[in-house]
C-alpha cells in the first residue's frame, strides 16, 4: 500500500535537513580549504624567493661574512637561506595539508607555527630582560673582531666592515679610536676617511667619521621603531591567521567525517 503524501513529506524532511546542514558543512570545508592553499602559496612563494636570495648572495658575495669572530656562520646569507627554508617547510605542510585535507599534516602545520611563536616570543622577552647584558657582549665581541680585520683569512669580515663604515659614515664599534686599540697603531682603515683615497686613514690630519657604527645603528632603529613595530605585528597576525585557518579546517573535516589518511 502506497504511504498518504504527507506521510512521505514527514519521512523527507529529515533527509532533506541532513543533506542541506552536509552541503553548507562541505562548502564552509571547501571555502576555508582554499584560503588556506592561497595563503600558505604564497607563503611557500616567499621561502623560494628568500632562499634563492641567500642561495645568490652566499655564491655572489662569498667574501662578505659575520662581523662577529664568535659566531662566524652568522652571515647574512645563511640567516636568509634558514629563514627561507623555514619558511618554505611550513608553507610546503599547510599546502598540502589544505588541498590533501590531511588532518596529519594540518596539525603538523599548526604546530609548527606554534613552535616558531613561542620561540619568538621567549627571544624578546630575553631580550628586554637582558638587554644592558647583549649590548654589552655584542659591543665587546665586535671590537674583538676589529683585531682581525687585517689578517689574511678574514676577507668577509675585512668587506663587511669597509661596506658598513662606508654606507652608514661611522668608524669603529664606538668610535675611530677602537682601530688604534685593535691595530696597536694610530690608525685606521681607509674607510673611516670622509674623503676616501689610498692609505688615508694612515693620516692622523683627515678628517674621520667619529660616530661608531654601533650607536649609528641603535639610532637607526630607533628612528625605525614604528615601521618596525608594524612589520613584526603583521608577521604575527600571519602566523594567527595560519593557526586559525588550519585548525579551522582540522574541525571542518573531523566533524564532516573525512577519514584520516597517511
Amino acid at each position: 500500500m502506497v504511504p498518504p503524501l504527507k506521510a512521505r513529506r514527514h519521512h523527507l524532511i529529515p533527509y532533506l535537513s541532513d543533506r542541506h546542514s552536509f552541503t553548507m558543512a562541505r562548502g564552509c570545508l571547501c571555502c576555508v580549504k582554499y584560503m588556506l592553499f592561497l595563503f600558505n602559496l604564497f607563503f611557500w612563494l616567499g621561502g623560494c624567493g628568500l632562499l634563492g636570495v641567500g642561495v645568490w648572495l652566499s655564491v655572489s658575495q662569498g667574501s662578505f661574512a659575520t662581523l662577529s669572530p664568535s659566531f662566524p656562520s652568522i652571515s647574512a646569507a645563511n640567516l636568509i637561506i634558514t629563514l627561507g627554508a623555514v619558511i618554505m617547510v611550513t608553507g610546503f605542510l599547510g599546502c598540502l595539508g589544505a588541498i590533501k585535507e590531511n588532518k596529519c599534516l594540518l596539525l603538523s602545520f599548526f604546530i609548527t607555527l606554534l613552535v616558531i611563536l613561542l620561540a619568538e616570543l621567549i627571544l624578546l622577552i630575553l631580550f628586554f630582560v637582558y638587554t644592558d647584558n647583549v649590548s654589552e657582549n655584542a659591543r665587546q665581541d665586535l671590537k674583538e673582531g676589529l683585531a682581525l680585520y687585517s689578517t689574511n683569512n678574514n676577507a668577509g669580515l675585512r668587506n663587511a666592515w669597509n661596506t658598513i663604515q662606508t654606507e652608514w659614515h661611522c668608524c669603529g664599534v664606538n668610535g675611530y679610536t677602537d682601530w688604534h686599540t685593535a691595530l696597536q697603531d694610530k690608525v685606521v682603515p681607509d674607510h673611516c676617511c670622509q674623503y676616501i683615497y689610498q692609505d688615508c686613514g694612515r693620516n692622523a690630519t683627515n678628517q674621520f667619521w667619529t660616530q661608531g657604527c654601533y650607536e649609528q645603528v641603535e639610532e637607526w632603529l630607533d628612528d625605525n621603531k614604528h615601521l618596525l613595530g608594524t612589520i613584526a605585528m603583521c608577521v604575527l597576525v600571519i602566523q594567527l591567521l595560519g593557526m586559525a585557518f588550519s585548525m579551522t579546517l582540522y574541525q571542518q573535516i573531523h566533524r564532516s567525517g573525512k577519514k584520516y589518511e597517511a
